[in-house]
């Protein structure tokens, strides 16, 4: 470590304070410049010579020396009662910044979106928290994209892409756009063939916080991602909400994979137009530097991989989305049969 650095007269080679004082302060304690070596794991010569930069840089002579011994100077004692204090303030500096680095202890300060904290990382922190009771988890829940260096983050979850440059994201899982529905809703109001048939239906629309603006659904034409507007039935800017009225068969609603795997794996809801899902969203796990973080922010990190990347209960595959769409709908045309007869 160096506190700073400067140069001796007519000597281009800048010099370490630190390591001069270190070894100047071992060497008056020891009464030797060879144990002090020994103390800091060099040489009897390293020693010997960083005491005479240190001479040179000061202009003073510390130490009288002779074959076997070395004795403080007046102005070898006056500074070392100076520099002592300081240099074992230092030490202890040092001492306290590595253990806190390697130590499981500590604050912790974790930026997510509000939307997602339930389902996926409100398990996470429980676990995190049982295995580390004495970290304090600073959880900041806000669907905005902030500032990394402003906002004091350690780790970050977010959708999409990177929130700022020089930061380093590792994609945890995809995130599907998925146009459902209850099986009640279907039953009443029937299913959908087409994108175009949806404006035959009730429909829900997400509120951008920030805008107040709908936003439109965005579903997949091809190889494309494309926004297909609605006229919304109800809007709002929780996803909780239009997942609740969508259980309740009030709305077809486009959510997140996150929100609609595990009601489309009971029953509960049922995929329509699924040609049309979305897959271009990420979830994703942001830091700023795995090797400067401490190990606190490390174990958190490799709990949020272990947990997280690729988890199955927040996503749906292919032949999922499939199989559910078409036991949906045979369940609500034989519903619909049934009442007519």
């Amino acid at each position: 470590m160096k506190i700073c650095q400067t140069q001796i007269d007519n000597d281009p080679v800048p010099i370490n304070e630190y390591r001069l004082i270190s070894t100047f302060v071992r060497a008056a304690e020891l009464g030797s410049f060879r144990k002090a070596a020994l103390a800091q794991g060099t040489t009897a010569q390293a020693a010997s010579q960083a005491v005479v930069q240190l001479e040179q840089h000061l202009g003073v002579r510390l130490f009288h020396r002779t074959t076997r011994k070395i004795a403080l100077t007046g102005e070898g004692r006056e500074f070392l009662e100076s520099a002592r204090p300081a240099l074992v303030g230092l030490e202890r500096a040092v001492a306290l910044a590595k253990r806190a680095v390697d130590g499981m202890s500590g604050p912790l300060r974790i930026i997510g979106p509000r939307s997602m904290f339930v389902p996926v990382l409100c398990p996470l922190l429980d676990e995190y928290s049982r295995q580390h009771p004495d970290v304090q988890l600073d959880v900041n829940l806000d669907d905005r994209i902030g500032n990394w260096v402003e906002d004091r983050v350690d780790v970050g979850f977010r959708i999409g892409p990177s929130p700022a440059d020089g930061v380093i994201a590792r994609r945890l899982f995809t995130m599907q756009l998925i146009i459902c529905a209850s099986p009640e809703y279907l039953k009443r109001h029937g299913t959908p063939r087409t994108l175009d048939e949806l404006a035959l239906h009730k429909c829900s629309g997400f509120r951008q916080p920030s805008t107040g603006n709908i936003i439109p659904w965005r579903v997949r034409s091809g190889e494309a991602i494309v926004e297909h507007s609605i006229v919304p039935a109800l809007s709002t800017n929780v996803e909780d909400v239009e997942v609740e009225a969508a259980l309740a068969g009030r709305v077809i609603a486009s959510l997140t994979s996150i929100a609609a795997a595990g009601p489309i794996r009971d029953g509960r809801l049922v995929p329509v137009l699924t040609p049309h899902v979305a897959d271009h969203l990420g979830f994703f796990l942001y830091y700023g530097s795995r090797r400067a973080q401490p190990a606190r922010a490390r174990a958190f990190m490799d709990l949020a991989v272990q947990r997280l990347q690729g988890n199955s209960a927040f996503e749906l595959s292919s032949k999922e989305l499939a199989a559910a769409e078409a036991s949906g709908l045979q369940r609500a045309r034989k519903s619909i049969a049934s009442r007519r007869t």
